[in-house]
């Protein structure tokens, strides 16, 4: 058998690439970061991956449109993220943890 081993980055970048395809979504966002968490190496990357036992777990932080269906759009990254990392990898995706960190809202000047 072959062992195909994909780097965490390229699976964030594969996750990112999906999410900002989702309609509502305005761009990705930074990661808010505690005490905890501001020493790890990319504690600030708006999307995170950890790949278990040939698995894949994603966190994706992102900014929506102000009149976007919150809960529907969240949804939909889950989905399209789900499906493009395991359609790309051919791993199953356990986890597509979506958190809007922000709402773009667009002046009327």
């Amino acid at each position: 058998t072959e062992n195909l081993a994909i780097n965490t980055s390229v699976i964030e970048k594969m996750a990112g690439i999906a999410a900002k395809e989702v309609e509502g979504v305005v761009s990705l966002a930074m990661a808010p970061v505690d005490l905890k968490t501001i020493f790890d190496r990319g504690a600030f990357k708006p999307v995170k991956a950890e790949t278990k036992n040939g698995t894949i777990e994603i966190d994706v932080y992102v900014c929506v449109k102000e009149n976007a269906m919150i809960k529907e759009v969240a949804a939909n990254v889950q989905t399209s993220v789900k499906e493009k990392l395991q359609n790309m990898t051919g791993n199953a995706v356990t986890h597509v943890n979506v958190f809007v960190a922000d709402i773009f809202f667009e002046d009327n000047k």
